[in-house]
């Protein structure tokens, strides 16, 4: 099938394109990009006013398939995925049972192979049952489809341990992603500690607890050779940390998410469970300095750590809410309110940082519009103004802290492999 994308106005980092033309998609891939095609096709689609991208590609979500199906699973994350313009999305292993065998890597490459509406790649754990014992079947793992490691929502506490994992991955030539948040002293606190902790009365979680942690695993890259990720780091000491070790050659690197870039520890007033998340959200310091991490380039990609719960989750006292909350169908849009309406962050380097950047740093196909690549594709209204409500999430979990927000640019479709999965805000494919 051959499908002609008019008159869109491309965005494509990968190869600095940033100008107005046509793309042919044929048999699923990019066939050919030009200011001008007159090729006869099945379908015309007019992206006049539109801006077309490479499909987003998410390197932090929890799909909670097995296990957790009353969060989310496969079917339902990846319909958010798609509703939200990302194509990739790579789920963490804290399922149940814990992704650390092939035999469960597997099962969620076949579960998505029936119905996801986005390419699934999968994280397998560090060490069995995320449990920072003993190192789970990392080769296995990686010779059935793992793309990455991490115990991800639990830090590998023994150095030791890491130690080992990290040389492991090396010679598999994955990388380690460090969930890097000391144990002793996160387990304590439910919120960032600072003066909205102590208005509230809500015992917090030290900065430190974070900043600790990447010294450490970044210290480990350094002796092992081997390439750490970070995961979602929110203060500026990890910030600071992560960008003196890349200046060493360190092979490091980092990511942010959504709302560490966009909200503060404000968010928690009224004991908002909504904004209730692991690192915590941040006061303004922080996120200025994640801000600027991820202009200089210390910080590589951005992800959403979307991480739905059953409403009555979270409906509860601030303290006893789980961490978390749905990021998929509302990142781009966010981001593009506070951060490229706003003058910080022009949009070629957004994109990159949300598709390009991750698919180069995984070793992924996608991330570019370039002839002979997959058509995962997503068009977007730049000035489209609308307004967040969960209601019409296709995620299960309702409880987002940017639930009533304001947002000035919207996805409008979704391409997956040459077709369309999402059209004017609805879902239009199912593959069961």
């Amino acid at each position: 099938m051959k499908i002609l994308i008019k008159n869109g106005h491309l965005v494509d980092p990968s190869q600095s394109f940033n100008k107005q033309a046509d793309i042919l998609i044929e048999d699923g891939r990019i066939a050919q990009v030009a200011p001008q095609i007159s090729t006869p096709c099945d379908r015309v689609v007019e992206a006049s006013g539109l801006t077309v991208i490479p499909g987003l590609i998410d390197m932090h979500t929890h799909l909670r398939e097995p296990g957790y199906e009353g969060k989310e699973d496969i079917l339902t994350g990846t319909q958010a995925a798609a509703h939200g313009g990302v194509t990739t999305v790579a789920c963490m292993p804290n399922t149940k049972p814990v992704t650390d065998t092939s035999i469960v890597v597997c099962g969620i490459k076949a579960r998505a192979a029936q119905c996801a509406l986005a390419h699934v790649e999968v994280m397998g754990a560090i060490t069995k049952g995320s449990e920072g014992k003993e190192l789970a079947e990392m080769g296995d793992m990686a010779a059935h489809g793992a793309v990455a490691f991490s115990d991800d929502g639990h830090q590998v506490t023994s150095a030791r341990m890491f130690l080992l994992a990290a040389q492991y991955a090396k010679s598999l030539h994955k990388p380690l992603v460090s969930h890097a948040i000391d144990e002793e002293l996160n387990t304590q606190g439910f919120m960032h500690e600072g003066a909205m902790s102590a208005q509230l009365g809500i015992p917090g979680v030290p900065c430190v607890a974070e900043d600790i942690a990447v010294a450490r695993d970044c210290l480990i890259a350094q002796y092992t050779g081997a390439h750490i990720h970070m995961a979602h780091i929110s203060t500026k000491g990890a910030v600071d940390i992560v960008r003196y070790f890349k200046q060493q050659g360190v092979h490091v690197t980092a990511e942010a998410t959504v709302h560490h870039l966009t909200l503060t520890d404000q968010a928690c007033a009224s004991f908002n469970t909504a904004a209730k998340v692991s690192p915590p959200l941040r006061s303004a310091e922080h996120v200025q300095a994640v801000r600027a991490g991820l202009l200089d380039g210390t910080i590589d990609i951005i992800v959403t750590d979307h991480a739905p719960h059953a409403p009555e989750e979270k409906d509860v006292e601030f303290r006893y809410a789980p961490n978390g909350f749905p990021g998929l169908e509302t990142s781009l849009a966010v981001l593009l309110t506070d951060l490229y309406h706003t003058g910080l962050v022009d949009l070629p380097t957004l994109i990159n940082k949300m598709s390009c950047a991750p698919a180069k740093l995984f070793g992924l196909p996608g991330g570019t519009l370039k002839p002979g690549a997959p058509a995962d594709i997503a068009l977007v209204d730049l000035q489209r103004e609308w307004t967040v409500n969960s209601q019409h999430f296709y995620t299960r979990g309702k409880f987002s802290p940017f639930e009533g927000k304001a947002c000035r640019g919207q996805v409008v479709a979704t391409m997956l492999a040459g077709k369309f999965v999402m059209e004017n805000g609805e879902i239009i494919c199912n593959k069961n």
